[in-house]
C-alpha cells in the first residue's frame, strides 16, 4: 500500500506493507487508547478525536519523525493512518503549527 505524504509542497510516497496493519495493531490499539481519553489538538481541546481528527493526531506524530529523519516512526505512523481511514490516497500535513489543518484526501 502506498501513502502519499506532502509536506511543505514536497510529495513523498510512504511504502506501507499490507501486512503491517494487522501486525501493529496492538500498537494501534494503543494510540486509540490514548486518543480516547481526549487530545490538544494544537489550540483545541478534544474530549474524543473522530477517525479524521486520529489521523492528523499520527499525521502531526509522522511530521516530528520526517524531521528528526525517524523512518521507521514515520512508516508507523503511516501505517495508523492507513489502518484508521481505509481509502485514504494522500495526506497533507499542516506545518503551521495547526494541526487541524491537515488535510485528508480519500481515493
Amino acid at each position: 500500500m502506498i501513502l502519499k505524504v506532502v509536506i511543505e509542497g514536497q510529495s513523498m510516497r510512504l511504502k506501507i506493507e499490507e501486512s503491517m496493519l494487522k501486525e501493529a495493531e496492538d500498537f494501534f490499539q494503543k494510540m486509540d487508547a490514548d486518543m480516547d481519553r481526549g487530545w490538544q489538538m494544537s489550540f483545541t481541546w478534544v474530549d474524543n478525536p473522530n477517525p479524521v481528527q486520529r489521523c492528523q493526531i499520527a499525521a502531526d506524530k509522522l511530521y516530528g519523525a520526517y524531521e528528526l529523519e525517524n523512518q521507521k516512526l514515520m512508516t508507523m505512523m503511516g501505517a495508523y493512518i492507513l489502518y484508521k481511514l481505509p481509502g485514504i490516497s494522500e495526506i497533507h500535513i499542516s506545518t503551521s503549527g495547526d494541526m487541524n489543518e491537515t488535510e485528508v484526501v480519500m481515493a
